[in-house]
């Protein structure tokens, strides 16, 4: 039986364009798809990807911006790099019946919507600038000078840039520490509960879930938590948009409770660098208008289609048999890397343990006798590997949708051979260390530090001062140092690189 499958927005310009050009035979043709097979129907659709293909098939002249004008203006050795084709649709909204992203028209809108769907949210948000601008935007929007914010200490640095333009007033619980790996761990709703009890004016909680090493709280016990007080409760889920997609990973926090959830989809998800998405919950009461007028301020005028359609792309690509295959592969890579590196003498791997539970996709590696920084040189330079980030104690590695079974098999091999060859390691002689794991001494708010009169010292003059700027390496982005914090000796050793430091004048 057939099945009516409606024109969508850029369906039906595309339609009208073709009637204009007089292509009335492929117009007819056009028409007919109206009226197709069920099992003919097309599952999957990304509107901002055919409209910009719409949009290149169908060239007009162009008097608007961006100024290299599909490409003809750009210097020879980038265009030739990177593909005529791809400066062709170099182009921002409002143009090519593209739609507008603030707010949300045609094509854009209709991609939001289908990422809502696919997600579990109420709405969502299209983030330019990474999930930075979502984090921003949330402060922005849902926080005022002087609320109460329960944040954890492990956060990216975008909520504290965040909660100094609010100027809120962060209230630090320390997760677990996991001490042999000098990593952060996961967070305990009862650690969560107390504090709230020790500040009944607290007006949010924040979390940040999963850590950076792939550490899962129990969010939902959280969650439970912040109902009880009737407190909107947020997660920066930013490694963890894979989550929906798959049985074999942790659950999505949209569906634990989170009242908004913030997805890079750059990281994992098979996005282009710098793009993300922000979700309201269904159920949340927070104000959506809100945070949209804060992503206004924060998101530029002329947002880069490019980046919009690699969202619209990454989330079909997720929804799609072959996305959905490429993530049962990843999945299954991992499980294979994982059970390689329990076979290698000397080779350790962070893994779920009593009270919290890992990302099975991000793997944290150790071997006996080396620094991580001192394995990530060797994997590099003798073995063209690249890691995705390396500590005092390992390495990480990403079972990303993108990598194939033969990579993780030469990977494992170059760990075995790593690890039976007895590298030296020269880097524990330079006392340095690159996970911050300080709990924070607060002596002034985020806010009147940053903005206090300031003063440049040497590094070792500024123990016992106030740190007036936000220090933070990326990655993964958590302070070591915060506006606001005390300075004390236990720095040092994470500030190698630095010479000087900016702190409040006295």
């Amino acid at each position: 039986m057939a099945k009516k499958i409606f024109f969508s927005y850029y369906d039906m310009s595309k339609y009208l364009l073709i009637i204009k050009k007089g292509k009335k035979e492929v117009a007819k043709n056009l028409k007919q798809t109206v009226n197709i097979n069920q099992k003919d129907a097309v599952k999957v659709k990304a509107p901002i990807v055919e409209a910009l293909k719409m949009a290149y098939e169908n060239p007009t002249y162009q008097f608007h911006i961006p100024g290299h004008t599909k490409g003809k203006a750009i210097f020879k050795d980038f265009r030739n790099l990177i593909g005529e084709k791809a400066l062709n649709i170099d182009t921002t909204d409002e143009f090519d019946n593209l739609g507008t992203l603030h707010p949300a028209t045609g094509p854009i809108k209709e991609a939001q919507e289908l990422a809502a769907e696919a997600f579990g949210a109420k709405k969502t948000f299209f983030l330019l600038n990474g999930s930075t601008a979502g984090n921003l935007a949330l402060a922005m929007a849902l926080t005022k000078k002087g609320q109460k914010i329960i944040v954890n200490r492990n956060c990216h640095r975008s909520i504290l840039t965040g909660l100094i333009i609010s100027g809120a007033e962060p209230i630090w619980i320390c997760p677990n520490k996991i001490e042999d790996w000098s990593v952060w761990g996961n967070i305990d709703a009862a650690t969560v509960e107390r504090t709230i009890r020790e500040n009944p004016d607290v007006s949010m909680v924040w979390i940040t879930n999963p850590t950076y090493e792939g550490v899962v709280s129990d969010i939902k016990s959280i969650s439970t938590v912040c109902k009880k007080y009737g407190i909107p409760f947020i997660v920066d889920e930013a490694h963890g948009c894979l989550w929906n997609f798959n049985k074999h990973l942790p659950e999505t926090a949209l569906k634990l409770g989170a009242d908004a959830v913030v997805h890079s989809l750059h990281k994992t998800g098979g996005s282009m660098s710098q793009s993300s998405m922000l979700h309201i919950a269904k159920d949340s009461c927070l104000d959506c208008d809100a945070v949209e007028k804060a992503l206004k301020l924060l998101h530029t005028t002329s947002p880069s289609l490019m980046l919009l359609a690699s969202l619209d792309a990454a989330r079909a690509n997720l929804q799609s048999k072959n996305g959905q295959n490429l993530l049962e592969r990843a999945v299954k890579n991992a499980k294979y890397l994982r059970t390689r590196l329990d076979a290698i003498p000397g080779v350790h791997q962070l893994k779920g343990d009593f009270g919290y539970k890992t990302d099975v996709t991000k793997v944290f590696i150790k071997v006996d006798g080396l620094s991580g920084k001192r394995l990530e040189s060797i994997l590099e330079i003798d073995f063209g590997i690249e890691v995705e980030s390396a500590s005092d104690i390992g390495v990480l590695i990403l079972c990303n949708i993108g990598n194939k079974h033969s990579d993780f098999k030469y990977l494992a091999d170059c760990l075995e051979k790593i690890a039976a060859n007895h590298y030296q390691d020269i880097y524990y002689l330079e006392k340095r260390k690159h996970m911050p794991m300080l709990e924070p001494q607060i002596k002034m708010s985020l806010r009147d530090a940053f903005y206090a009169e300031k003063e440049t010292v040497a590094k070792e003059d500024a123990i016992g001062r106030i740190s007036a700027e936000v220090v933070a390496e990326c990655p993964p982005g958590i302070s070591i140092l915060l506006p606001g914090e005390l300075i004390t000796e236990e720095h040092l050793p994470y500030l190698n690189d630095y010479k000087t430091l900016d702190v409040v004048r006295v």
